[in-house]
């Protein structure tokens, strides 16, 4: 009779795969041998393709409209209630608007004629306007709150204002318009003069645009009607002045570096400029395509990483920093010519106001869900976010996460540039091909829109020679 020395038994001990409460995770038991498995690779490009299709089909942007009762014309946020947005219109209408509520909650008729610009100051209690009734008006928020219609105070103009910019800290404002001018808040008199704002049109190139720089807070920058943008310190150092073949029609400081400037120009596009390197060829860091008619207003979100656009074709804009292309593309059927944006401080939202007496509400990143979220759904979202940029140079991955349906005056106009684009490179290279050398130079396409820097000495010269 032979003995089993040996006996083999299964033995399973259900503390190893049962759950304690049925409120806890399953537990999944895995080897992570790379041999046992070797489609890991297609099973992982295989869901980054299903997050990038998800993204799109999930990219729903728009939350909500605030209907005025003309066209806009200038949009503020507050600096630390993110609830409170400011809106004026071309009437010189001027309200302030609960987001989350979608209500109105205070407005008047504060100038008469065109609002042109509502900047808040530092502290958040009070707010300036102005308008083409060349008066700069004061309002306290406290005030307003009560039903307040009447400013706290009143700066009379002897021209025409159409900007406005608050100093960071200080209590001083810089106004554009005819002359650009420093104000002291506790006086009625400008503090200071800037003359230097009169190109090639003399006289008549009025300021449109004045930004004080956050960081360098005594930098600030204009943009007038002779194409040109102007760069001032209000510590009475020099100041340069950069002439572009096109107008400039908004400009914005980059919150986190202070020597990058983005200009909104009537040539359809956006350029970012290193001031550092105003003086020499690689001035213009960043050229920012895709709008098919003039840009109007640009806003930086508060990370500095993106910023938004508004233009004439009916369309807003979210360019990252280092791209050219932009990453979305927002519209509506009944959005009209966009003249002014802004991007919420907590980076959640994009306002748009548009001359259908709209301010229309975006999200920023179209597909993200708004409300709260359980951890295991964020830890899927986050999941898929670096699957997407794992495979995010593979042909598949990239055409769904690019693709974008347009309007159709938007994709007509974007095929017609492009033939008139590729027109002149082509009569550009026949022209270079039958000249001597050197007599048809090759300009980079980041240099094409700059004239050049004007120096003072220069501007007197043509004024001189214009006088006789």
């Amino acid at each position: 009779m032979s003995i089993i020395k040996n006996i083999k038994v299964l033995s399973r001990n259900p503390d190893h795969h049962m759950r304690e409460t049925k409120h806890d995770i399953h537990k999944v038991q895995r080897n992570y041998d790379p041999t046992l498995h070797p489609f890991e690779a297609a099973r992982e490009y295989k869901l980054a393709v299903n997050a990038v299709k998800l993204e799109r089909v999930f990219a729903k942007p728009f939350v909500s409209s605030l209907t005025h009762s003309d066209a806009l014309s200038a949009i503020c946020r507050h600096p630390s209630q993110l609830s409170s947005v400011f809106t004026g219109t071309v009437e010189g209408e001027l309200m302030l608007w609960d987001l989350p509520q979608k209500k109105s909650k205070w407005s008047v008729q504060a100038h008469n004629g065109h609002l042109g610009a509502i900047v808040t100051a530092p502290d958040g209690g009070s707010f300036f306007t102005v308008g083409n009734d060349k008066t700069i008006k004061r309002w306290s928020l406290e005030k307003t709150l009560e039903n307040s219609d009447l400013p706290v105070d009143t700066w009379m103009s002897e021209t025409v204002i159409t900007g406005i910019s608050h100093h960071r800290y200080n209590n001083e404002f810089i106004t554009c318009g005819e002359r650009v001018f420093l104000w002291d808040a506790t006086m009625k008199a400008p503090k200071f003069s800037y003359d230097w704002n009169t190109g090639a049109h003399g006289s008549n190139a009025s300021v449109v645009c004045v930004k004080f720089n956050d960081i360098e807070t005594s930098l600030f920058a204009s943009s007038d009607q002779a194409n040109n943008i102007i760069l001032y310190d209000t510590r009475g150092k020099e100041v340069k002045k950069l002439r572009m073949n096109m107008r400039v029609n908004a400009l914005a400081w980059n919150p986190m570096e202070a020597f990058i400037l983005t200009a909104a120009s009537e040539d359809y596009n956006c350029y970012s400029f290193d001031i550092r390197n105003m003086n020499n060829k690689h001035r213009i860091v960043g050229l920012h395509e895709g709008h098919t008619s003039a840009v109007t207003d640009v806003y930086y979100s508060p990370t500095g990483k993106e910023f938004v656009s508004g233009s004439y074709d009916r369309s807003i804009r979210i360019f990252s920093t280092e791209e050219g292309k932009c990453r979305d593309v927002y519209h509506t059927k009944r959005m009209f010519k966009v003249n002014c944006v802004l991007w919420t401080a907590d980076n959640k939202y994009v306002l748009s106001g548009s001359s259908d007496h709209n301010v229309r509400i975006w999200k920023s990143v179209a597909s993200e869900k708004m409300g709260v979220m359980r951890e295991r759904e964020q830890s899927a979202i986050n999941y898929a976010e670096e699957l997407k940029k794992k495979y995010s140079s593979f042909p598949e991955v990239k055409r769904i996460q690019r693709h974008r349906h347009l309007p159709g005056h938007i994709y007509h106009a974007k095929k017609e540039h492009a033939v008139i684009k590729e027109s002149k490179a082509i009569r550009q290279a026949n022209l270079r091909k039958h000249s001597k050398t050197g007599a048809v130079p090759h300009i980079p396409v980041k240099q094409r829109p700059v004239v050049g820097l004007v120096d003072e000495q220069e501007e007197k010269e043509e004024k001189e020679e214009k006088a006789e």
